[in-house]
């Protein structure tokens, strides 16, 4: 009995030692094959893998989101330290914090005097079965804490007072409120798909001249100096060459003189005066850096004729207009010239306005073939709301002379510059939903949206041009969103109320698709509202994103660090020495007590899993 007795102290002694050896390493205790006989665990390192704070984090769509709220939170928690909510914050405290879907994690890095250095790691948006439990009981704690309705007795007992998450305060930051829904009866309504092809020429229409106006502004296009009356798209070229020419020092270049071409005789079919009395051009008269027209004839094509020759002999060889020789002239290979290959080149007829104003708003001239038939084009024509381009035209502020509504009254009246839009919006609008009657269906709506254009006569014609592509698509989700807004907030009145929508379009969102770069761009950009069309294949459901850019309230707590340390540790131990690498590990099984989940994917990679870890920031304490 003694000698039991000796055997129960000597082995006290020893697990004393082990004890004290394990607090002094900070390490757990390790029992050896669940006998009461314990060893040194694994060390519970402040930092378990080497690199600066920040490098590592499991990057996904939904990181962006973390991304852009880090300085708006830390700011929130530079507030919430001076006012003393948090409490006195030292290394190695742990804070979580909860809004809508999302937690975020902060860590205290160090603390000096007046400030301390933080890391903010976002937790993943998409929930796992294990995640989704806990998330739960965290809301449970801060619902507990917060959101006591006035019933609630003022002595009742904490349900949860085992957990390691201490709420402590609520802060509001500003954060992109996310909202989604199912879109059941707005995208297959029959009647909601017509207003949506009927609309979709009006907001083309729109987006087209605001394209137009902000282009030509970007050009520095004079308002009080228009072109003369019947303006041409050849004289347009014959006054930027010569206006080139005037700058330039005279060098041995293409040229055209009288000494090259001998006069010819054929009732001077080739003089300018002679051309202009067919094509519309007259001579140009008072224009700045027109002088050279009185020492170098200018020499004119014919229809049908190609001509590479220098409207003057000013103009150096590498910046000759991309033309091939003229009748009689063969083409001369200098090596470095560029070659043209007529082949490549679209002949446009010329195009003569009415207003001497329509030049501003002329559209490129690469996308004024149609891709239909004239009969099927004509068809096409029947719906273009002139009415409502007129209306467009009256809003402009391109015009600020002293008599713009008179110049925007023969603007609106020159029907060549309206054939030419009506031509361009009514055939993407028979490239994008269909050139015939039929109501499009919600499959091919979501398609058009995505960018995923069906196969039609002109479809080669629209995507060999980018910029009209992008306009074509900006209108189409711009309709779409349109759409929406009048199935859940009735029918628009009138033009006024359309173009209202249109400018709070063009302003304050962004329309498009999650998977797109310009939705992150957006969202870093703070734009204050981006919406998005999904599709959920599983359940054949139509659905709809909404961002919105505003002050919402966190839910803040403070974790138990050394509860923390102790999983960190383990999972050191789990994953480093014994290699576990099953995807059900014990260590990632969900506990809403010690929220084991969530602790495991805060860890530091390739420990645990964040989508987001933010660079070291710094915050002030008072």
């Amino acid at each position: 009995m003694v000698e039991l007795f000796g055997h129960r102290n000597s082995t006290f002694n020893v697990v004393l030692m082990i004890i004290a050896l394990a607090s002094a390493l900070s390490a757990p205790l390790l029992p050896l094959f669940t006998l009461p006989v314990f060893l040194v665990g694994f060390p519970r390192p402040n930092k378990s893998w080497p690199g600066s704070v920040g490098d590592a984090a499991c990057i996904c769509p939904d990181s962006v989101y973390y991304q852009h709220m880090r300085h708006n939170l830390a700011a929130a928690f530079c507030t919430a330290f001076s006012a003393g909510s948090l409490g006195n914050p030292t290394p190695g405290c742990h804070y979580l914090c909860r809004f809508q879907d999302r937690l975020v994690w902060v860590f205290i890095l160090e603390r000096g005097f007046g400030y301390c250095c933080i890391n903010i790691k976002g937790l993943e948006l998409q929930e796992t079965s294990c995640h989704t439990a806990e998330a739960r009981r965290v809301d449970e704690v801060f619902e507990m804490s917060f959101e006591q309705n006035n019933q609630a007795r003022t002595c009742s007992l904490n349900h949860h007072f085992s957990n390691i998450l201490t709420p402590s305060t609520v802060l509001p930051v500003l954060v992109y409120s996310d909202a989604r829904n199912v879109l059941t009866g707005i995208i297959d309504s029959l009647e909601n798909l017509k207003h949506l092809k009927e609309d979709y020429a009006k907001v083309f229409i729109w987006v087209l001249l605001q394209y137009i106006k902000n282009k030509s502004k970007s050009e520095h296009v004079q308002d009080n100096q228009p072109l003369q009356q019947n303006t041409t798209w050849l004289e347009e070229n014959i006054v930027t060459s010569m206006r080139t020419g005037s700058c330039k020092g005279r060098k041995n270049s293409f040229s055209m003189n009288s000494e090259i071409f001998p006069d010819w005789s054929d009732e001077d079919i080739f003089e300018l005066e002679s051309i202009g009395k067919k094509t519309g051009i007259h001579p140009i008269k008072n224009t700045t850096g027109i002088q050279q027209m009185t020492t170098n004839p200018i020499i004119t094509s014919i229809p049908g004729s190609l001509e590479t020759q220098s409207l003057s002999s000013d103009i150096n060889d590498e910046e000759l207009p991309n033309r091939t020789p003229m009748y009689g002239l063969p083409a001369t290979d200098k090596g470095k010239h560029r070659l043209m290959e007529t082949s490549t080149q679209e002949m446009f007829p010329a195009v003569v306005f009415s207003s001497p104003y329509s030049h501003k708003l002329k559209v490129p001239e690469n996308w004024r073939s149609g891709p239909f038939p004239s009969l099927l084009l004509q068809e096409l024509l029947k719906s273009f709301p002139e009415d409502w381009y007129s209306f467009v035209l009256n809003l402009l502020d391109i015009f600020h002379s002293d008599e713009k509504k008179s110049i925007i009254f023969e603007v609106i009246g020159d029907t060549t510059l309206k054939d030419m839009y009506s031509h361009v919006v009514m055939s993407c609008s028979g490239i994008m939903l269909g050139t015939d009657s039929i109501i499009p269906s919600p499959n091919q709506v979501f398609k058009v949206y995505s960018g995923d254009l069906p196969w039609s006569l002109g479809l080669d014609w629209l995507t060999q041009k980018p910029e009209l592509l992008a306009l074509a698509l900006k209108a189409f989700r711009y309709t779409f969103k349109l759409m929406f807004d009048k199935a859940c907030l009735g029918p628009v009145e009138n033009f006024a109320e359309l173009v209202s929508y249109l400018e709070e379009y063009d302003k304050n969102w962004f329309i498009g698709m999650v998977s797109e770069p310009q939705w992150q761009q957006a969202v870093l950009q703070e734009k204050p509202y981006l919406f998005s069309l999904g599709y959920d294949p599983s359940l054949s459901l139509y659905t709809g994103r909404v961002l919105s850019l505003q002050e919402m309230l966190l839910h803040v707590g403070q974790l138990n660090a050394e509860a923390i340390r102790g999983q960190w540790a383990n999972l050191s131990w789990e994953l480093l020495y014994a290699t576990n690498d099953d995807e059900e590990r014990y260590s990632i099984q969900a506990h809403p007590v010690l929220l084991r989940n969530l602790t495991v994917q805060s860890a530091n990679p390739p420990l645990g899993y964040p989508i987001y870890s933010s660079p070291s920031i710094h915050v002030s304490l008072f």
